[in-house]
């Protein structure tokens, strides 16, 4: 049942996004766009200060985590517990969100949700580990809850550190 869910929010999505998408100026609504940066803003200092209720209070009741090394999570509830697991595990610091420069862009004629894109970058440790510095890319449906963004539905990647080049001085085994 969840998995349609998902499949359905994705048509519902796509269906609404594609018109609108065409008829988008290139430039975001302003009132939008500073909603969508406010929600930015508090994401990343919830997130750097490691507060899971705070976060959580940033999506809607019925908001779905997507993730990209696991299952979907369902509620608010479950996203609070969710990154509460998640900074016992692992120590994030510096976590930077910008959303893309024409974000966020209007879903059919409400008006009231929107879809955005952006990047992050944060550096994290690992038990045992040394902080690592990562980079990815999100994708998020929100909606209008009174005068604020709220997140609706969330995905994100990370993307892969570039391989290792071999030096240029190294010579080939011999086997």
């Amino acid at each position: 049942m969840k998995i349609r869910f998902i499949a359905a929010l994705a048509g519902f999505a796509i269906g609404f996004a594609l018109p609108t998408f065409a008829q988008q100026t290139k430039t975001p609504n302003p009132q939008l766009r500073q909603q969508l940066l406010a929600l930015t803003k508090n994401f990343d200092e919830a997130w750097n200060n490691k507060d899971a209720a705070a976060l959580a209070a940033l999506y809607t009741e019925d908001a779905v985590i997507v993730r990209n090394d696991g299952g979907p999570i369902y509620g608010r509830e479950a996203i609070e517990k969710y990154w509460a697991d998640v900074f016992q595990t692992v120590h994030y610091n510096e976590h930077m969100s910008r959303p893309e420069q024409y974000s966020p862009h209007i879903i059919g004629t409400w008006g009231n949700q929107v879809w955005s894109t952006g990047e992050f970058t944060e550096t994290l440790q690992v038990e045992k580990g040394g902080p690592t510095q990562i980079k990815g890319y999100w994708l998020d449906i929100d909606v209008r809850e009174a005068d604020a963004l709220k997140f609706w539905v969330q995905t994100w990647n990370i993307t892969p550190a570039p391989a290792a080049m071999p030096s240029p001085t190294a010579s080939p085994s011999n086997q």
